[in-house]
């Protein structure tokens, strides 16, 4: 009797969808619930940038971990950390009274929300390997679209004065029971014992098992998230600076750009594989012109047509890197590999809009923005270079459909 593949594509495609669409819908949530949970905490804005810090030092000691262990007990993991993720959200909106409960909070939501981000980009590893189709980009749509959809709702719900924990709790059930559908979708343990992947075969030959050329895709990664949360966290704050908008119309600066994002990862979700390192080099210059365009604007108009063109190369680029990499991992290890490309890329993320502020005290906003174009085009530079070093190469970066060499 023929058995059913470990690696099924629909329910590894379906489960990808949901979890980041539930992963995107927490953060949408939070990055609209931050002011209210503030004003809840009683804090200030020095205060609160402080407490901010102890997401990313839960999230970066977590992702490791949460990679050995989907490659000792599988894909289900994502399961676990998406309902988690949901529950500790919901607690942090309904303990979080001062300075320390805020952090120590923030540091659960971290750790919850770092092994989530790799087990969820491992699923989708996995159903885009399995399937033979692009997965990875449309997922990080779906979590995108949630995110903008996410925050609209929670700023309704701020509207008509519902308490802040409403939106959390609603999120928190969305989680469990999306973390309950995708437990009994998934695989059970990672891949069958005589199951060999081919795939990978050439890959796994020539690149015995070490971190280095993963680290190398996660450097190019940390350059792309740093250019993107960069604008993210700063295109309201220009808007208002240097275009003098009120704080209205500035609030239109971050929802093109998540938009924009959201719309294009849909709209590139179905390039060949490969085409990766094109999509990668024109995502890096889109980043660059549209950021320099943000730089020498001189209205709202103009800036948010940059945004949306930064947006556009931004979105495609850490997600084509995830795509280059799962193609090629040797299944055993797909854990580890996801978890030290998405930790060293976090890294990026988080100093991004550091770089942009320091930047800022320099040379002024609009140099600092400058300062963002020289990230895409140092990218520009460096993605040839270090997918060459990776043994992730244009070789590598083919379209593959994995296949069993074990007998049924």
């Amino acid at each position: 009797m023929a058995r059913q593949p470990a690696d099924a594509p629909r329910p590894l495609i379906t489960s990808a969808y949901v979890a980041f669409a539930a992963f995107g819908s927490f953060w949408g949530i939070w990055g609209a619930s931050v002011p209210r949970v503030a004003q809840q905490s009683g804090l200030g804005a020095g205060q609160l940038g402080f407490a901010l810090l102890f997401v990313g030092a839960g999230a970066l000691p977590a992702m490791p971990l949460a990679g050995r262990a989907l490659d000792r007990w599988g894909l289900r993991v994502a399961s676990v950390a998406i309902g988690a993720l949901g529950g500790v959200g919901a607690g942090l909106a309904l303990t979080a009274r001062d300075l320390v409960s805020l952090c120590i909070g923030l540091a659960f939501v971290g750790a919850t929300s770092g092994a989530a981000d790799v087990a969820i980009n491992a699923v989708a590893g996995r159903a885009e390997r399995s399937a033979g189709r692009p997965v990875i980009t449309r997922a990080h749509g779906a979590f995108s679209s949630l995110v903008v959809l996410g925050s609209l709702a929670t700023g309704l719900a701020a509207a008509v004065e519902l308490p802040l924990a409403v939106p959390f709790v609603v999120v928190a059930i969305a989680s469990i029971v999306t973390g309950a559908a995708t437990f009994w979708m998934l695989p059970g343990r990672g891949i069958p014992e005589d199951y060999e992947d081919c795939a990978a075969t050439d890959f796994a030959d020539s690149h015995r098992w070490r971190i280095a050329p993963f680290v190398l895709i996660g450097v190019l990664g940390a350059l792309a998230f740093a250019s993107e949360n960069a604008h993210q966290s700063w295109s309201a704050v220009f808007a208002e600076t240097e275009l003098h908008t009120g704080p209205g119309a500035s609030a239109v600066a971050p929802a093109v750009f998540a938009g924009t994002v959201a719309l294009t990862r849909f709209a590139v979700g179905g390039v060949r594989a490969d085409m990766s390192r094109t999509v990668l080099l024109a995502g890096t210059a889109a980043t660059a012109v549209g950021t320099v365009l943000i730089a020498s604007a001189p209205t709202l108009f103009l800036a948010a047509a940059g945004l949306a063109v930064a947006a556009a190369g931004t979105a495609v680029l850490f997600p084509t890197l995830l795509a280059v990499v799962s193609r090629n991992v040797d299944e055993a290890r797909r854990g580890r590999a996801t978890s030290i490309v998405t930790t060293v890329s976090y890294l990026g993320f988080l100093l991004g809009p550091v770089y942009v502020g320091l930047w800022a005290d320099a040379v002024g906003l609009r140099g600092a923005m400058l300062a963002v174009a020289a990230l895409a085009i140092g990218l520009f530079l460096l993605i040839p270079v270090l997918l060459r070093h990776s043994g992730f190469g244009f070789s590598r970066a083919r379209r593959r459909m994995p296949c069993r060499c074990s007998a049924e």
